[in-house]
């Protein structure tokens, strides 16, 4: 294990993109044995209801949310079109089958070239992602604090290589970046959904909610969603029935019969992200905290929100995601049009 600070440029066709960063890096050996994950269950919902879609008509709601992270303001009426999307996020199972089907290479799978990312160390120019790691200091305050890149971490080995999927099919694929997600949709024949169409179909017909399910708080008595339960990042009592990332489906679906749209994973959309969702609209998205990097907008929280730290479990929460970065928290789910 190595700590590393150093200045992070990512070459793309168009731009430089530059960030200060400070990692611990993590070389995982395969020797004692592959890690496997603990879970309740392995499958929550029938394989039919896994691999659905359905339709959303259009109609009008409220977009965004006053009462909550500046980002999700000013409020606005925005009008939707009909279109399709998945009752559940896209699985490992499904994911095997486009990479099986096609070959593909996911970017985490890859590795960075010299000659395209000079300025990288070596030790983060292997395959590898971003993994949360729950700290082991008691004055652990800042992301950097729980977030290590993992040297051969990917959809297949999520937290590194004495990692496993297997046993996994229903749980959603994680690792992935931008790019994969799409390649993913283009191969069945969709896309992924814009931000709107993705708070729209969360919100399941509860115009202007707080939750997906509604105004009231969550109820430790009654599981709603995967979220972190305890004090993030030190415990978490898995009282929701998982300490890390659930089977598709184990919560109520919302009224639209979406599950998983607050906590589990976070979500991936097509939508370029804007902190200020009034400043003029920049193709690669723009937050003033990470200049320079091509962002897009992701949904619904994750696993590791809870009530002391991302309070993002709502369909209003929104955050922007680096495209080239995979980390063990973010997924997607897919859309399509309906012809008028």
């Amino acid at each position: 294990m190595s700590n590393t600070c150093f200045l992070l440029r990512f070459y793309t066709k168009n731009t430089v993109l530059v960030l200060f960063l400070c990692l611990t890096v993590i070389q995982l050996q395969s020797c004692s044995g592959e890690k496997r994950a603990v879970f309740s269950k392995s499958s929550c919902l029938d394989a039919k209801k896994v691999n659905r879609s359905i339709k959303i008509a259009h109609g009008e709601f409220q977009y965004g949310d006053d009462r909550f992270y500046s980002d999700e303001r000013p409020v606005s009426r925005e009008v939707v079109s009909d279109f399709e999307i998945d009752t559940t996020e896209v699985t490992n199972r499904q994911f095997r089958r486009f990479v099986e089907a096609t070959g593909y290479v996911t970017d985490a799978e890859k590795g960075l070239s010299e000659r395209e990312f000079p300025a990288l160390p070596p030790e983060l120019r292997v395959p590898g992602s971003v993994v949360f790691v729950p700290p082991t200091k008691i004055d652990a305050t800042t992301d950097g604090d729980w977030w290590r890149f993992v040297a051969g971490a990917n959809w297949r080995n999520p937290q590194g290589p004495d990692s496993s999927i297997e046993g996994m099919d229903n749980f959603p694929v994680v690792q992935v970046t931008y790019s994969d997600a799409v390649a993913y949709a283009d191969w069945i024949g969709r896309r992924l959904p814009t931000e709107i169409e993705w708070e729209y179909a969360a919100r399941g017909g509860l115009d202007g909610a707080k939750f997906t399910w509604g105004d009231q708080p969550p109820d430790e008595a009654v599981a709603r969603a995967n979220t972190w339960q305890g004090q993030f990042p030190f415990t978490n009592d898995g009282s929701d029935g998982y300490e890390g990332i659930s089977p598709v489906g184990c919560y109520e679906p919302n009224g639209y019969g979406l599950y998983d749209t607050a906590g589990n994973i976070w979500e991936l959309t097509e939508s370029a992200y804007h902190f200020d969702r009034q400043m003029p609209f920049r193709e690669t998205g723009y937050d003033p905290r990470q200049p320079g990097i091509s962002l897009k907008t992701i949904k619904g929280g994750s696993f590791l929100c809870a009530d002391n730290y991302c309070r993002r479990y709502r369909p209003s929460a929104r955050q922007g995601q680096d495209v080239t970065l995979a980390t063990s928290h973010i997924g997607f789910r897919t859309a399509a049009d309906i012809p008028q």
